[in-house]
């Protein structure tokens, strides 16, 4: 169908209390399993990467292939920049080519993550992208205690940058769990019902699927996997490879059923999110 950004399919699936997957890809493979789910389910779909690889001097060649999948789709694609640190991020991101970033200062007192993430704001509404931000630092791992967000800083935060969508968090963490999660929904809804844009739940995987529901009814119309998707997808390469032992066949035949397995999984996840009560 198109290329979009996060503004031509939150706001209509937060409104349908559905949330889209933005999943995290890094190579050719892990994105045709996920816009091959996305086109079997006939859903629009986010192509996140993350922050890291824009140091990698081929990252344009990337993001070129990610926008190349999303213009020959019969379903909506927004390339996405996972948890951009930085403004010089922004700029680096608007060039090479996504058409939605996250400029992510959760890390910082309020007054300095709202002053970075309008610096991001300006630069990526000039060039029509749409930009995401985060209150409520959501952590890798949950060894410690998960920090909440404080629902009234949230709204000051979305109404003072300007965001297009919210990050806020809740009690979920990126990766798997150590401990179980304790979620409060209560912020979820409470902004919710503050706030009009999308809101975006981060640490999807390994989170229970009940809770993931229940916050995309309040409003988390967009929802981040990464972890969940990447480890079967290595999981499954390793199990190929183990069965290969010494012998060759081609890259390209290795991969196929490995891109089948993944992109089923990612199909599930899809489906769960569009569910409607």
């Amino acid at each position: 169908m198109s290329l979009v950004t996060l503004n031509e399919i939150l706001p209509q699936a937060r409104a349908e209390k559905r949330a889209v997957g933005a999943f995290n890809v890094t190579n050719f493979e892990s994105a045709v399993a996920v816009i091959t789910a996305a086109e079997r389910e006939n859903r629009p779909v986010i192509l996140a990467t993350y922050q890291r690889l824009l140091s990698d001097p081929k990252i344009s060649a990337l993001i070129a292939l990610l926008r190349k999948l999303g213009e020959e789709s019969p379903v909506q694609v927004a390339v996405h920049l996972d948890h951009g640190a930085s403004v010089d991020q922004i700029r680096h991101a608007i060039d090479i080519g996504y058409t939605s970033v996250m400029l992510d200062g959760s890390h910082l007192p309020l007054k300095e993550n709202i002053e970075l993430t309008i610096q991001g704001v300006v630069l990526a509404k000039k060039a029509g992208l749409s930009i995401e931000g985060e209150v409520g630092h959501i952590p890798a791992g949950n060894k410690e205690p998960v920090p909440y967000a404080d629902p009234d800083e949230a709204v000051l935060f979305a109404n003072e940058t300007g965001v297009d969508v919210l990050a806020v968090g809740i009690g979920t963490a990126h990766g798997f769990y150590v401990n179980k999660p304790v979620l409060n929904l209560a912020i979820a809804e409470e902004v919710g019902r503050c706030l009009s844009i999308p809101m975006v739940l981060h640490g999807g995987s390994d989170t229970p699927r009940d809770k993931v529901l229940e916050a995309v009814r309040y409003g988390m119309a967009k929802v981040n996997v990464a972890t969940e998707v990447q480890f079967l997808y290595e999981q499954e390469l390793k199990k190929k490879l183990n069965d290969l032992g010494e012998k060759f066949i081609p890259i390209d035949v290795l991969m196929k059923p490995i891109i089948e397995v993944t992109s089923a999984h990612v199909s599930e996840i899809i489906r769960h999110l569009a569910q409607t009560e």
